[in-house]
Parts: C-alpha cells; sequence; structure tokens
C-alpha cells in the first residue's frame, strides 16, 4: 500500500528538511514488517532520522518533526498517532564513506 516512488520522494525530503545535499541522504523503506504501535498493530510508521550536526537538539527536532510529519501522513494516508519519528545525532567520525569517515570528507 505504498505509494510508487515514497523512497525517492522522502530522499528529496529529507535532503529539503535537514539542509542536507541529497547525495549525502539514505532512505531506505521496509514494508510488510510486523509492528505494534500504542498497542495496535493498524497499519502505522516508524522514521529513523540520523544525521550530523543537524538533529542534537529539541528545538531542532520539533521542526524536522513537524515537517516529517506533514510528508509521511500526505504520503502514506496515516494519521499523526500512527506515525513515531526518532531521531539520533551522528559524529562525522561515526559514518564511513569512500574508504574514510565523514571527518575527512
Amino acid at each position: 500500500r505504498l505509494p510508487p516512488g515514497l523512497a525517492q520522494s522522502l530522499c528529496a525530503a529529507a535532503a529539503d528538511i535537514l539542509g542536507k545535499p541529497a547525495e549525502r541522504v539514505n532512505v531506505t523503506v521496509r514494508s510488510g514488517l510486523p509492528m505494534v504501535l500504542s498497542g495496535s498493530a493498524e497499519p502505522c510508521a516508524q522514521l529513523v532520522v540520523s544525521s550530523i550536526g543537524v538533529v542534537g537538539t529539541a528545538e531542532q527536532n520539533q521542526r524536522h518533526s513537524a515537517r516529517f510529519f506533514d510528508i509521511l501522513t500526505a504520503q502514506l494516508g496515516l494519521g499523526t498517532e500512527r506515525i513515531v519519528i526518532r531521531f539520533y545525532p551522528l559524529e562525522p567520525w561515526q559514518i564511513g564513506k569512500n574508504r574514510t569517515v565523514m571527518t575527512f570528507l
């Protein structure tokens, strides 16, 4: 029941919301996994956002959350009570790319 092109549209949205170039955004969509949210197995979604430098404060994540909820409710047809978002701040040395870590890119 996922809309076609969901991963691509989430990639573009995440880049815009987080202020990152699309080349630095990775999106994985997994459907069909058993999930219970708030005690209910009705359709739901979980978004995990990990990023360097832009998800480290409550104020940042409140802004990001509102925008991600707008995208997810529109794309998935779910109410906000059926979506949860988890934010994880990362350090540049925690992400490997091109045989090094982001610290050196």
